[in-house]
């Protein structure tokens, strides 16, 4: 007669060997479960709805990692790579702002928003949007020495 099998039988290698069922099968799930492992959209498209809702029940998830991770951001000083995208999204909100004849982007309809991204991303913009970046890290760098410095 052929013993029942247990949980141990299921998995195809104990993950930390000595430890308890239970400890190894919470790290199995938390492996198989972790936020990078979900479907994930092509950056490049617009959001459908869906995928916002699906995007913020994950983001409600993971508010405390995030927030521990920004905490341990503001401790130390930003790279170059962190510089230059943040001139980038500064650079875009400029350009935004002048699209829109000062609106903020919060208070138009999620359809004028979605045409405004599409705007914002044909080659002419993106280049303009490029040329100004480049201009802006040298302020976003004075910006985040002055914030180390209080």
């Amino acid at each position: 007669m052929a013993k029942p099998l247990s949980f141990k039988d299921m998995i195809n290698v104990e993950p930390r060997p000595g430890e308890d069922e239970l400890t190894n099968y919470r790290v199995q799930k938390s492996k198989r479960t972790y936020a990078g492992n979900e479907d994930v959209e092509p950056e490049n498209e617009a959001l459908t709805i869906q995928q916002r809702m699906k995007r913020g029940r994950m983001m409600k998830r993971l508010k405390t990692r995030i927030k521990i991770g920004r905490d341990k951001a503001k401790r130390r000083m930003a790279n170059m790579d962190t510089l230059k995208q943040r001139a980038r999204k500064s650079a875009r909100k400029l350009i935004l702002k002048k699209l829109t004849k000062g609106k903020d982007k919060n208070d138009l309809p999620f359809a004028r928003r979605q045409e405004l991204e599409k705007r914002l991303d044909k080659p002419a913009v993106k280049k303009r949007i490029d040329m100004l970046a480049k201009r802006m890290v040298k302020d976003k760098r004075k910006q985040e020495i002055a914030r180390k410095k209080t």
